[in-house]
């Protein structure tokens, strides 16, 4: 999201200019597949983790620029409102402990920026959505500086030709309006890289989109939007709200959305770059200098800018990623299903969950996607971002069933399997999968611990809700910062 683009207007002409470079983009890709031209020898794992930025009374702080010049990490950069921030961390691989090594840098640069953040009156919280964000913080004036946004904003609005209209039917019910693009900065997320070969693509990525609903019940952490307590997992209708390019009458013609689950099981990632490339218009129709063409016939790496931009305004759940490093191209599976938080543990935890799982099921010699329809698949992560952890899903072989019992029964023992394939130490993958094991066995996650809290607070002490979210945060907060898991979390 926050790639610069300084172009500020387009015309029909560099529309069509755009069209033309990303279907080149697209030949010149399928040719490097058959090719295969790609970096498979040593397949590494990526994290991202984006973060709300809130004042001393837990409010929103809208102070990014002032937050990124005080870190001063080339790791952390803007995001969509000025209350957000993110952090990119190196990639590693899972050999050994490759997890120690990525739960100690997270939280090392975490708490090494949030000390330098409080030095111009803000905290960093890791949290799905933060629950004291209101609609005067959404508005055209918290949009980052950053022009992309601005584009973005007046693209997706120039598509629809009307305001967005963003309702949520949970525990309790939200109906608003918006003129700006900004209710999506609302929603923080925790994104998974994982680097696959071109011809293991479609199992991982088939396998990513099978589990998406597991994940999002387990790593739930977003109950509460606008002072309303709505899904666990409010993040996910909220998000594919916020970003609609539809008009009601668009919608009702079955035209797709760009914040999209998919139709269908692949067999290449050649599928999913070419559905993005013919199913959707450019929001950014930036064309770069390069003919890709002429550098492959070179013996040179293609960037494939206009490609790779154009992905990048498709919202897929699970998204495609190509990219070069090093002067290699290599492929990426993003996972992008859960929230931030609640804590640097619980996140390493959902990690090694999900690259152990996805594993797995990717290696099986049975493919789980020939026995599920894609349909159960979108079913289930639907209702897990409805109820989180006390979800009940469809499973083949098992019927309906808790989604705890799933994961106690079937995908923990898998997700161990999968880990040991990376090599990833035993102690190391017994710590963090026990984390998982103890969120099912408790019911307590992020979601289940600030609603459980809210309740309290409003009850027992008879708080008023702006007030008790306020409290929310605070202890959200304290907590956060002990790196305890979230299972073990008290209810204040």
């Amino acid at each position: 999201m926050g790639e610069e683009v300084g172009v500020q207007t387009f015309s029909r002409q560099d529309r069509a200019r755009y069209r033309d470079k990303v279907r080149r983009c697209l030949d010149v890709f399928a040719e490097m597949l058959r090719e295969s031209r790609f970096d498979v020898d040593r397949p590494m794992t990526g994290l991202e983790i984006e973060l709300n930025l809130v004042d001393g009374d837990s409010m929103p702080a809208m102070r990014n620029a002032d937050v990124l010049r005080a870190v001063a990490d080339p790791s952390f950069q803007t995001e969509l409102g000025q209350f957000n921030i993110e952090i990119n961390v190196t990639p590693r691989r899972l050999v050994g402990t490759g997890t120690v090594e990525f739960e100690e840098h997270v939280r090392a640069s975490l708490n090494a920026a949030d000390e330098r953040a409080r030095t111009v009156g803000a905290h960093l919280v890791m949290i799905g959505i933060l629950p004291t964000v209101l609609p005067e913080h959404l508005t055209a004036a918290t949009l980052s500086a950053n022009p992309r946004y601005a584009l973005l904003n007046e693209q997706i609005f120039a598509a629809r030709g009307e305001d967005l209209r963003i309702a949520i039917n949970g525990v309790e019910r939200l109906a608003v309006t918006a003129d700006t693009i900004t209710p999506e900065a609302a929603c923080t997320s925790t994104q998974f890289h994982l680097q696959v070969g071109p011809n293991q693509f479609a199992d991982y990525w088939n396998a990513a989109q099978a589990i998406a609903g597991v994940q999002v019940a387990l790593g739930a952490n977003s109950p509460l939007f606008f002072g309303r307590e709505l899904w666990r997992e409010t993040r996910i209708p909220l998000f594919q709200q916020a970003t609609d390019t539809r008009s009601e009458e668009i919608k009702t013609q079955g035209v797709r959305p760009r914040v999209w689950f998919g139709e269908r099981w692949i067999t290449s990632v050649f599928d999913l770059f070419e559905e993005n490339v013919r199913y959707f218009p450019a929001l950014l129709p930036v064309c770069d200098p390069e003919d890709p063409s002429e550098t492959l016939a070179a013996g040179g790496v293609p960037a494939l800018a206009e490609l790779r931009l154009h992905n990048g305004t498709v919202y897929r759940w699970n998204r495609p990623v190509y990219d070069v490093f090093r002067g290699r191209p290599h492929l990426r599976v993003e996972n992008r299903v859960l929230p931030a938080g609640p804590t640097v543990l619980d996140t390493i935890a959902n990690g090694a969950f999900y690259f152990g799982l996805v594993r797995a099921l990717a290696e099986a010699d049975r493919p789980l996607w020939s026995q599920m329809s894609f349909s159960a698949a979108e079913e289930n992560f639907n209702t897990c971002a409805r109820h989180g952890i006390e979800a009940h899903v469809f499973w083949p072989g098992l019927g309906y069933l808790p989604v705890t019992e799933l994961v106690l029964r079937r995908l923990l023992p898998l997700a161990q399997h999968g880990l040991d394939r990376w090599g990833l130490d035993p102690d190391e993958r017994d710590r963090l999968l026990g984390i998982i094991e103890q969120r099912c066995l408790t019911g307590r996650n992020g979601a289940t611990w600030q609603v459980a809290t809210l309740h309290r607070l409003e009850s027992a002490d008879q708080l008023d809700r702006p007030t008790a979210l306020r409290e929310v945060v605070r202890h959200y907060v304290e907590l956060m910062h002990t790196n305890r898991p979230v299972h073990e979390w008290p209810i204040p």
